[in-house]
């Protein structure tokens, strides 16, 4: 149908970007499958996505990805959706979203200021960096930027923090599949979509995995700085239209 070949693009697109630094799909692809279809379908495809490929990647990615890390970011994650659950009560969802992009360009910019410095990534500076996400994923959507941060701010080399990104965002793509579920978001026509969708998602996680590989790992780190501000400042121009 022709309405599908622009979702089939952006999922596409997106899913280079995915298999190229580990991260970004649902930021590239949910913007533009909602200029398609409904916000809450384009969400809920985004996340069945991420858990039927999640699967593929636990065989795939067996043994390069950091377990002790993904299971304690994880569990962070856990212990802050609740505090986003709860924020959002109290604050608007666009006045959330612009405080979390202003506090990951704070922390880009940081970043960026010490170059080399490097965070001691501890058993409890992990828990605190899922915890972040946690809370930014629940309250605004984006839970990416925290995990980046902690991958890049630790120096983890640049194939294991691909991979663990990957499996982290796997599970919390199930970590929030039976709220979509409950709350009436998952049903047949985004199984269905999903399902036609899967195989361009697997075949740009490819592409992008093969730009990966002969991707110096030196520019690893700017290129995922250079997508989590990308992340930051969308959202920041979507909260101040939202507000504004």
């Amino acid at each position: 149908m022709p309405w599908f070949l622009p979702i089939a693009a952006a999922v596409f697109g997106a899913a280079i970007l995915r298999g190229l630094t580990g991260f970004g799909f649902a930021l590239a692809a949910v913007p533009l499958m909602s200029l398609v279809v409904e916000p809450r379908v384009a969400v809920a495809s985004t996340i069945l996505l991420q858990v039927m490929i999640g699967f593929r990647d636990l065989m795939h990615l067996r043994g390069s990805y950091d377990r002790a890390a993904v299971l304690r970011l994880s569990l962070g994650s856990l212990l802050g959706m609740p505090f986003g659950i709860a924020a959002l009560a109290l604050f608007d969802p666009d006045a959330g979203r612009l405080a979390i992009a202003a506090i990951s360009l704070a922390g880009l910019g940081m970043m960026l200021h010490q170059p080399h410095r490097r965070l001691a990534p501890g058993p409890g500076v992990t828990l605190a960096a899922g915890a972040l996400s946690g809370l930014f994923g629940s309250l605004a959507a984006m839970p990416g930027p925290p995990t980046v941060a902690y991958f890049v701010a630790s120096g983890t080399p640049a194939v294991r923090a691909r991979a663990s990104m990957m499996i982290f965002f796997f599970v919390s793509a199930l970590i929030t599949l039976p709220g979509l579920a409950v709350a009436g978001a998952v049903d047949l026509r985004t199984l269905g979509l999903s399902l036609a969708l899967l195989p361009l998602l697997i075949a740009g996680t490819w592409v992008g995995g093969q730009l990966f590989r002969r991707l110096d790992a030196r520019h690893y780190r700017g290129l995922a700085l250079g997508v989590m501000a990308l992340s930051a400042g969308l959202a920041g121009a979507r909260a101040l239209a939202g507000l504004f």
